[in-house]
């Protein structure tokens, strides 16, 4: 796997930990942030994964965008 590859793993990690904060807050604002931050991170993830093989780890993250996305769309419904 290309170095590119394996450091894309660390902004993925960043991501998801962001994202899981700001969909934690109390803040309308902050939580739909944090599902497009979500969504952002299954990409760096599936970037990641596809190079390094780790067809378990894109099938979560496609698993996992398909719940954000569902989030996205209840938030928008809720208002």
């Amino acid at each position: 796997m290309g170095e590119w590859a394996d450091l894309m793993q660390w902004p993925a990690f960043a991501a998801s930990v962001a994202a899981a904060w700001l969909v934690g807050s109390k803040s309308e604002q902050r939580r739909n942030t944090g599902f497009w931050v979500f969504l952002a991170s299954n990409v760096l993830w599936v970037c990641w994964g596809i190079p390094a093989g780790a067809k378990a780890v894109i099938a979560l993250q496609v698993c996992l965008a398909v719940m954000n996305v569902r989030g996205l769309i209840k938030a928008k419904e809720a208002e």
